[in-house]
């Protein structure tokens, strides 16, 4: 094993010679560095790693995140992850999840806490979907005057305003330590 010091975007190996590890990713042509660190190549397992003294959680294709949704767009929302597979990180690296073919006029609003599954990491970015039934909104309040909402089949009802809206919602929806946390 062979160490190097590496920093976030340098080029660690090919990907015909190694595959990604701990805290690398890969570009599609090349694996590379996704923090600071040492590099560690093993030439036994063909894998490229990167040493840190603090683990960078970065979630795997078919990991299942739990995060805070960061922004709205026509047909896309940005989450920073909170939780993968369950266990919490303090990275705070963010992920993309299309919402172009779901029928749903508001998908998730900012603040809303949701479940994601990744699809892949492409150019750098996080891709994840909502899709699956378990996906979707874990936790939200009322976007007009920001108080508790109930659940009424596919959509939402404020218990102050009586604000009816839609949301992907999770069938896990309500049933979360989430919703005790945020009250």
């Amino acid at each position: 094993m062979s160490e190097i010091a590496a920093l976030p975007g340098d080029k660690i190996a090919s990907i015909e010679e190694y595959e990604t590890g701990y805290n690398t990713f890969d570009d599609g042509d090349m694996v590379r560095a996704s923090t600071v660190g040492k590099t560690e190549l093993d030439k036994e397992a063909r894998v490229a790693n990167i040493k840190h003294p603090k683990i960078i959680s970065i979630p795997k294709v078919g990991d299942i995140i739990i995060g805070t949704v960061a922004a709205v767009m026509s047909s896309m929302i940005a989450v920073s992850i909170d939780y993968i597979n369950g266990k919490p990180t303090t990275s705070k690296v963010e992920c993309i999840c299309s919402t172009r073919n779901l029928r749903k006029k508001n998908v998730a609003l900012v603040n809303d806490i949701v479940t994601l599954k990744i699809l892949n990491h492409l150019n750098g970015t996080i891709h994840a979907s909502i899709e699956e039934p378990h996906l979707g909104v874990l936790f939200t309040k009322c976007r007009k005057c920001g108080k508790k909402v109930v659940q009424m089949r596919d959509a939402i009802k404020c218990t102050e305003c009586s604000w009816i809206d839609e949301r992907k919602l999770s069938t896990n929806y309500g049933n979360s330590d989430f919703v005790k946390l945020r009250e």
